[in-house]
């Protein structure tokens, strides 16, 4: 009897496998759909309603939340993964299937390898629909977006907003129909003109394929010139119209963070950005090698040298180029890729550092394992999204390394369930 007992530990039944592993699809479909739910009313349908108020079509609102879907996805998947376990595994604990598999002389692998093959699996997706799905998504929201912004360019201008295009800051306070009160304009010419326009109120006209057209009612006009600063004109007219064309409204509003990037795009803009940081490190550094040669000769010759009288301009420039150095080194663009980079990799692989985690609490469920295990599993992820957040603000605030900024959530939820998962085992 020992010896069966012992040949049937290393054995997985084929059945009971299956049984296992419907039951937690079955509990990640579920589970799915309710993060599912979440991340798309927080994200897709609030951009929907604001599209909506201004009356663009409603077969283009679907088809830019289609376009959004992938996000939403990929966001959903390692989380749905996560609580679905939970729950499958709380289930059956409660419901003593799985002491009834234990008894029968079969170990605790019988529950870790259907799960370990479910995390492998959604993983696998959710990087596919991260790293896939998701930039040709926005490749085909942004062509949309950018064909509804030449029909309807008044899109871009909200009540209280700033808004940058690529030579104009506009400042809006509040917005009446197409009326615009206390407006500010900040922008530069072609030929190097940088000018103050305000008005008590404008007049927002869609200007078609012109762009945006405002109508100003009793506008003030302030312009220097790029190279003499204390050169000025100012005028005040009753009526002035101003034009933002199309060709600036698309290049603001369309455009490409890293996170709607593949990783291949991303680690080939990391490679050129070190590359450039490097060409201007090395330009920095000689020019501070500089400062500081000639400020320790004008310190050395003393009050009798002529350049004795300028020594705190020298220092200055000297604190300055150090300021220029440290900056480049900690490039907030290069450290944000990173970032990103890293988060493609580690919030899809979630979905199998979860397995660990939830399985072992999962076994530890006496009650109404599956209310409890939804509940526990929506904590971890609140949890785990939160140190998402976190890192990812330290890591470009407070200079936390990248790596440990993303891979920290899944280490720990990896180890930690490995050690609950030891401790049972021992039991």
């Amino acid at each position: 009897m020992a010896v069966n007992a012992l040949e049937n530990k290393r054995l997985i039944s084929p059945t009971i496998f299956r049984y296992i592993l419907s039951e937690m699809f079955f509990s990640f479909f579920i589970c799915f759909w309710f993060f599912f739910v979440i991340f798309f009313v927080n994200q897709i349908l609030l951009m929907a309603q604001e599209v909506l108020e201004k009356r663009v079509p409603l077969n283009q609102v679907v088809l830019l939340v289609l376009f959004s879907l992938p996000t939403v996805v990929s966001f959903s998947a390692p989380f749905a993964s996560l609580v679905g376990t939970l729950m499958t595994v709380g289930r059956m604990t409660s419901d003593n299937e799985i002491l009834v598999m234990l008894s029968s002389g079969f170990s605790y692998k019988i529950i870790f390898f259907p799960a370990i093959f479910m995390g492998i699996i959604i993983s696998f997706l959710s990087f596919f629909t991260n790293d896939v799905l998701l930039p040709a998504g926005t490749v085909q929201f942004n062509k949309l977006w950018r064909k509804i912004l030449v029909s309807t360019p008044a899109l871009e201008l909200q009540a209280d907003s700033v808004k940058r295009f690529r030579d104009t800051v506009v400042v809006t306070g509040g917005v009446t129909g197409n009326t615009i009160n206390n407006l500010l304009i900040l922008d530069r010419t072609s030929d190097g003109e940088r000018r103050i326009i305000t008005a008590n109120n404008a007049e927002l006209r869609d200007g078609g394929k012109e762009g945006l057209s405002l109508n100003l009612q009793n506008a003030f006009v302030h312009s220097t010139k790029e190279i003499a600063r204390e050169d000025y004109d100012y005028a005040v007219t009753e009526q002035l119209q101003y034009w933002v064309s199309n060709e600036d409204i698309i290049q603001a509003v369309v455009s490409v963070t890293p996170r709607e990037m593949s990783s291949r795009d991303v680690i080939s803009y990391i490679k050129s950005r070190r590359d450039d940081l490097a060409v201007r490190a090395n330009d920095r550094k000689l020019r501070l090698i500089n400062q500081a040669l000639n400020l320790e000769n004008t310190l050395r010759a003393g009050p009798e040298g002529g350049a004795w009288n300028s020594r705190a301009s020298s220092l200055s420039g000297l604190q300055r180029e150090i300021s220029a150095v440290t900056t480049i080194q900690n490039d907030r663009t290069l450290i944000a890729y990173v970032i990103e980079l890293y988060r493609k990799f580690s919030v899809p692989l979630g979905a199998f550092c979860f397995v660990f985690l939830a399985v072992s609490l999962g076994l530890m469920a006496k009650k109404s394992g599956q209310t409890v295990g939804f509940i526990f599993g929506i904590l971890i992820a609140v949890l785990y999204w939160s140190m998402l957040f976190v890192g990812q603000t330290m890591g470009l605030r407070a200079g936390t390394p990248p790596f440990l900024s993303m891979w920290l959530p899944d280490i720990l939820s990896l180890v930690v369930g490995i050690t609950l998962a030891a401790v049972r085992v021992r039991k």
